[in-house]
């Protein structure tokens, strides 16, 4: 019955409760992203190289990647409640330190610290809504949710880019001080405390081999576009270890009476579905925002906050389709909300596809929007089914590894279409160079500052090359992101409906 208790609290404390959670997912969720626009001005402060400056992202995000999977049995060893508060204190102070850092060597030891005690918070935040709300209401508690995990990497460009510029990139850290001690106060006062268990294993050679696998594979991703993939020896070993590490964890799961991660979470159709589905759609998410950020800077020439304000409209459809879908997801199938989601986004990339050099600010706010309510539309159902048959002593671990499926996948999408960009662009750049010739009768009618056969004419047509062939590299990375969110349809169709479940008759039992 103690599973059961928080879905039975007084509902009086749902609102308070859900606000806490919804605070601590967002201040996970910004600092995925926020601390991006604010790399170039930490550079210049703390007296650090290109290579070395990317180290504040990369030390984030491979600490939390290797936490996340611990948080089922840190939940169940700590008590929920001891365990959230204490990586909001952790991740809060963290995030002060950050702004006070002085050094590289200090900024990279504390976003380390902040990626450890972050790792837990949004899965915890999800796990604690699953269990605070009744049955018939997880949709419209996802859907809350969601709103922090889809819509905090979409504004913390624009928020990281007002903050850096108004102030400095100190507040970029120091922003989470006033909302880590509101969530901490919150969640004091209302959260469930669910009692620690005393002499639980920990299977540490599961921990290990998994953090070896996860941690090689972030550091390969992180760093293979700068050292030109496998052509650098650290690549190589990287991706040994990965493979290493992900070999000895399976042979190890497969084998052990108590391994790390309980594998009846395997055996769910809906959860092990699910994580495929999310980690599509962390690939969309940030690696279309990893493309849109330069294509408008870079290509396209605005200032930060100009930019930042464009992609503003994403996040506003997202927050739409969420507060549509909470109410929808128990009355129609949910099913058919992922597909929707699924085709508006590849909607949406389609536009994105045909963008140009003239392309109208309208036309960029049209695709955000449309994106955003894709993914709005797909996020809350398929989170909903994802737990809809998993058993309630599994949900902390689940949503731990759905988390991880997420940040797996964009990382990996970030990766492919970086390194894809920058294949298509010395494809294009080639293709376009051989018609550049004095003998074609189109290049004898340029201006004369575009003469071939001179040096500043050709220094012009090369820089008018280059751009062309930018745009066409985004192009091709936008139809392949396309080709993707059409080919993750069929998995709808491996999907249960919320109706046919196999576990939680507890939790269902007290509810009615």
């Amino acid at each position: 019955m103690h599973a059961a208790a928080p879905a039975s609290a007084a509902p009086s404390h749902r609102g308070a409760i859900t606000l806490c959670v919804m605070l601590a997912t967002i201040m996970q969720a910004l600092d995925t992203t926020i601390a991006n626009v604010a790399l170039p001005y930490m550079q210049s402060s703390l007296s650090a190289s290109q290579d070395q400056i990317n180290l504040v992202l990369t030390s984030y995000i491979v600490s939390a990647a290797i936490m996340m999977p611990a948080t089922g049995w840190l939940s169940a060893r700590l008590g929920r409640k001891n365990l959230f508060l204490v990586s909001v204190v952790g991740f809060t102070l963290a995030s002060v330190l950050c702004g006070l850092a002085m050094s590289l060597g200090q900024m990279v030891f504390y976003r380390l610290l902040q990626g450890v005690f972050g790792a837990t918070l949004v899965p915890l935040s999800q796990a604690v809504l699953l269990d605070e709300y009744p049955r018939e209401k997880h949709g419209a508690a996802m859907a809350m949710w969601g709103v922090g995990v889809m819509v905090g990497p979409i504004l913390g460009p624009t928020l990281g880019g007002w903050l850096t510029e108004t102030y400095n990139w100190r507040w970029v850290f120091y922003i989470n001080l006033p909302v880590g001690i509101l969530t901490f106060l919150g969640l004091s006062a209302y959260l469930h405390r669910g009692e620690p268990k005393r002499g639980l294993y920990f299977d540490w050679f599961g921990f290990l081999t998994l953090a070896l696998a996860i941690g090689s594979l972030q550091m390969l991703l992180d760093r293979g576009e700068q050292l030109e993939w496998f052509d650098s020896p650290e690549i190589v070993i990287e991706a040994a270890l990965s493979v290493l590490g992900a070999y000895l964890f399976v042979t190890h799961s497969l084998t052990a009476e108590r391994p790390f991660l309980d594998m009846r979470l395997f055996r769910d159709r809906n959860f092990v579905t699910g994580m495929v589905f999310i980690f599509v759609v962390g690939i969309i998410l940030l690696a279309t925002l990893a493309l849109l950020t330069p294509f408008l800077q870079s290509l396209l020439q605005y200032p930060v906050m100009r930019a930042g304000m464009l992609l503003a409209p994403r996040g506003m459809g997202t927050m739409l389709a969420m507060m549509l879908v909470g109410r929808l997801v128990t009355r129609v199938d949910p099913r058919g909300l992922v597909a929707v989601g699924l085709l508006l986004t590849a909607l949406a990339l389609w536009q994105m596809s045909r963008f140009s050099l003239d392309v109208t600010s309208t036309m960029l706010i049209t695709s955000g929007v449309i994106q955003g309510l894709g993914l709005g539309f797909l996020f809350v159902p398929l989170s909903t089914m994802t737990f809809a048959t998993l058993p309630a002593d599994l949900r902390t671990a689940g949503t731990a590894l759905y988390s991880l499926s997420r940040n797996l996948g964009s990382s990996i999408g970030i990766s492919v279409v970086i390194f894809l960009l920058g294949q298509y662009a010395r494809q294009s750049h080639a293709t376009l160079a051989e018609h550049i010739s004095p003998f074609r009768l189109p290049m004898q009618q340029l201006p004369a500052t575009l003469d071939v056969t001179t040096d500043t004419g050709r220094a012009l047509l090369d820089r008018l090359v280059t751009q062309q062939a930018t745009l066409l590299a985004y192009l091709a990375d936008f139809r392949v992101m396309l080709v993707v969110a059409l080919a993750a349809l069929p998995l709808v169709l491996l999907m249960r409906h919320p109706n046919h479940r196999s576990g939680d008759t507890e939790l269902s039992a007290a509810i009615e």
